[in-house]
């Protein structure tokens, strides 16, 4: 199948399902849109470089993802917030776990 035929990751987040996408991808729909001359991919690759994971990126100060061109504070919050979602289901989870 052409991996170019989704002009957005969130197309082909419809289309196959979320699994299928990188990590790159998953961050550049909570980025959205990118600025003139870097897409929301290329800001999230370089993210994911910067920091090496999403686990990596989770875990460092707000402050840290402000110095990346094209990351407004917008942004750097609605990423934030996914993470939070992430630790708050993962601790739901393993407390239904032990309640078992």
């Amino acid at each position: 199948m052409n991996m170019n035929k989704w002009h957005y990751p969130g197309g082909k987040l419809r289309e196959l399902g979320a699994d299928s996408l990188s990590e790159a991808e998953l961050l550049a729909i909570l980025i959205s849109a990118g600025i003139k001359g870097r897409p929301a991919l290329k800001i999230a690759e370089e993210v994911l470089e910067r920091f090496g994971s999403l686990s990596q990126m989770a875990n460092q100060p707000l402050e840290r993802f402000l110095d990346i061109k094209g990351l407004s504070d917008v942004k750097i919050i609605r990423i934030a917030a996914a993470f939070e979602i992430a630790r708050r289901i993962i601790k739901e989870t393993l407390s239904h776990g032990k309640e078992k």
